[in-house]
């Protein structure tokens, strides 16, 4: 790729940050399953576009969900 392209390339922006939400519920579990794969792991924030703060409560709010089963570990598909 050449230099010009890679730095057109948009950055995706936290979404938690445009909200200007300073809290991830870990008992919205609709909102959470959206960064879990179908396998049932946590989605990256390289691919998500996730700050790293937000990243992390994500990643604390989805595994306390996961301990309450409120979301499961592992999805139906697998077992």
């Amino acid at each position: 790729m050449a230099r010009h392209e890679q730095q057109s390339k948009k950055r995706r922006s936290c979404r938690f940050c445009d909200n200007k939400e300073t809290y991830i519920d870990y008992k919205d579990e609709r909102r959470l399953s959206r960064f879990v794969s179908e396998q049932g792991k946590i989605i990256p924030k390289r691919i998500t576009g996730n700050c790293a703060g937000h990243q992390r409560q994500l990643v604390q709010a989805i595994k306390r969900a996961r301990h309450l089963a409120l979301i499961p570990f592992v999805s139906e598909s697998i077992r």
